[in-house]
């Protein structure tokens, strides 16, 4: 069933009509409890209540399946004016930003220059930039991007390594230099190029984990799994890891109670999305893992109901998109 929700998910994710669709509706079936709202200034009061309690942010501006330069220098825009609203707040955040977003599919060289574009700004103004992976035709782009932002801006700029591609292990030692988020992976991928079975992701990631923590610049380890975190707590006091070379890492509206408690004790990150264009980031969440749907589940509609709720939720959405055509 767990298998079957999620590539259900993956593939509802995947659909430009729907994304579409959904951007109607608002956040009105219930993304609003992953969502930190849909400009920034709605996204700036969330960082600053996170803040308060001792928690950082990474804000991701939403947006999919951009096709055209305008909508790109568009969502450039928009980072760049997230940037001025974290300088001029002085809140305490980072920020997460997608080449497919900034015109990877349409010209990696424009790609590059919107991306570099940011950098500049964040450099100046102190402020660190994950350059987010997605799905493995993007991967070497997205690489190749990377290496030539690091080249300008070395302490600007991280990206993300994800735990079921088989050749995480290789990407992970040859940017071991850089600040790295450690993920297992939220894109529906072949297994000719990434394992499939859960078992077998969740042993590449602690192996990793376990790699980056003892070699990395800086590692932000990215779960909601408490049995990872607690294997991480661990590890890092058996070798002496100092507190300042990691961090902890869970999406907004995930586990609240668990993140306020860690950081108490150690540096931890919420990632933050924010924007009209939430849908396929939702349907991302839901796939991942079964736990998510039940917290979803339970947040949106009450805590009776189970995750079939939730593929209802999407077809309510692939429903009312259809009959607008």
């Amino acid at each position: 069933m767990a298998d079957k929700l999620k590539n259900f998910f993956l593939t509802l994710s995947e659909n430009p009509l729907l994304n579409e669709g959904a951007k109607k509706f608002g956040l009105k079936l219930g993304a609003q409890s992953v969502v930190a709202g849909t400009n920034i200034s709605e996204t700036i009061a969330t960082i600053k209540r996170l803040n308060a309690l001792g928690i950082e942010t990474t804000v991701d501006n939403l947006g999919e399946f951009v096709s055209d330069r305008q909508e790109a220098t568009a969502a450039k825009q928009q980072i760049l004016a997230v940037l001025d609203a974290i300088q001029a707040n002085q809140v305490q955040s980072h920020i997460s930003i997608k080449p497919s977003q900034l015109g990877l599919d349409i010209d990696p060289k424009f790609c590059l220059d919107n991306v570099l574009e940011i950098a500049k700004k964040a450099h100046a103004y102190g402020i660190f930039i994950n350059l987010d992976q997605e799905n493995h035709a993007r991967l070497q782009p997205t690489f190749e991007i990377l290496e030539a932002v690091h080249a300008e801006y070395p302490d600007t700029v991280g990206t993300v390594i994800q735990a079921y591609f088989y050749e995480a292990m290789t990407y992970l030692k040859k940017y071991s230099s850089f600040r790295l988020r450690i993920v297992k992976g939220a894109y529906k991928e072949p297994s000719t190029v990434a394992y499939t079975e859960k078992s077998a992701i969740d042993e590449h990631y602690i192996q990793l984990l376990e790699y980056s923590l003892l070699h990395s610049k800086y590692t932000s380890v990215a779960t909601h799994d408490h049995r990872v975190i607690e294997h991480v707590k661990k590890f890092v006091a058996a070798h002496n890891i100092p507190k300042d070379r990691f961090e902890f890492q869970m999406l907004y509206g995930f586990r609240t109670d668990l993140q306020e408690a860690l950081a108490k004790d150690y540096h931890f990150t919420t990632y933050v999305p924010f924007g009209e264009d939430w849908y396929g980031y939702f349907m991302r969440r839901l796939a991942e893992r079964p736990q998510n749907l039940a917290l979803v589940t339970k947040q949106v509609f009450t805590k009776k109901t189970n995750t079939i709720l939730a593929v209802v939720a999407g077809l309510i959405v692939a429903r009312q998109c259809y009959k607008k055509r």
